[in-house]
């Protein structure tokens, strides 16, 4: 009989957190928001699960943690770090046929998409989930089920004036593997390891 432990999975994904400064600037944006658009039509994001993911896992099984902490720490170690910016808000795939609501996050250096195409090759041999074939920073203000055009026109409005909002900048000296357990209530992050960028 198989031990119960070696089918255990752990849901995991990698990502950067977001300080406290910026995380209190982008609730500030989510409850403006809010009210434009229908309660039914969108799930809004708990402020604790604002990050920048940079790879979404999924389950992976416990016997591989270990390896996939050691292939992200040989990336991180020969990274440095990242200054990082939180501006403007938009959707994916578009305003149009919104399905995502996301503030962006970017270094404007090409450093971070550098960062996110080596952490993809590192851990994919962990992953059954597909990888982002046009990575985009951002984090993840709602997301949309099937909206009506008259549900989002006044978020897409008020969206758009808000393409160049600042919502603050910092250094990015980590990167997380951030474990998600799913419940009734939601999804509850935990981090699961941390990684230097640089350290020797």
């Amino acid at each position: 009989m198989a031990d119960d432990s070696s089918m255990e999975k752990f849901r995991l994904f990698v990502a950067i957190s977001i300080p406290e400064a910026v995380r209190d600037e982008i609730i500030r944006v989510q409850r403006e928001l809010q009210p434009l658009v229908p309660r039914n039509v969108v799930r809004w994001a708990k402020p604790d699960q604002f990050h920048l993911t940079l790879r979404f896992l999924g389950d992976v099984p416990v016997d591989g943690v270990e390896d996939l902490k050691k292939s992200v720490g040989a990336v991180c170690r020969n990274a440095r770090p990242l200054f990082l910016r939180g501006e403007g808000v938009g959707f994916f795939p578009n305003s149009r046929l919104p399905r995502v609501i996301w503030v962006g996050i970017n270094d404007g250096e090409g450093r971070l998409v550098e960062l996110q195409k080596q952490i993809e090759a590192a851990v994919s041999p962990f992953s059954l989930e597909p990888g982002e074939k046009n990575f985009k920073g951002h984090a993840t203000l709602g997301r949309l089920k099937n909206p009506r055009p008259a549900d989002t026109r006044d978020l897409a409005a008020r969206a758009q004036s808000l393409e160049k909002r600042l919502f603050g900048e910092w250094t990015v000296h980590e990167i997380e593997i951030i474990r998600s357990k799913l419940s009734p209530a939601g999804a509850r992050h935990t981090s699961f390891a941390a990684f230097r960028l640089g350290a020797v």
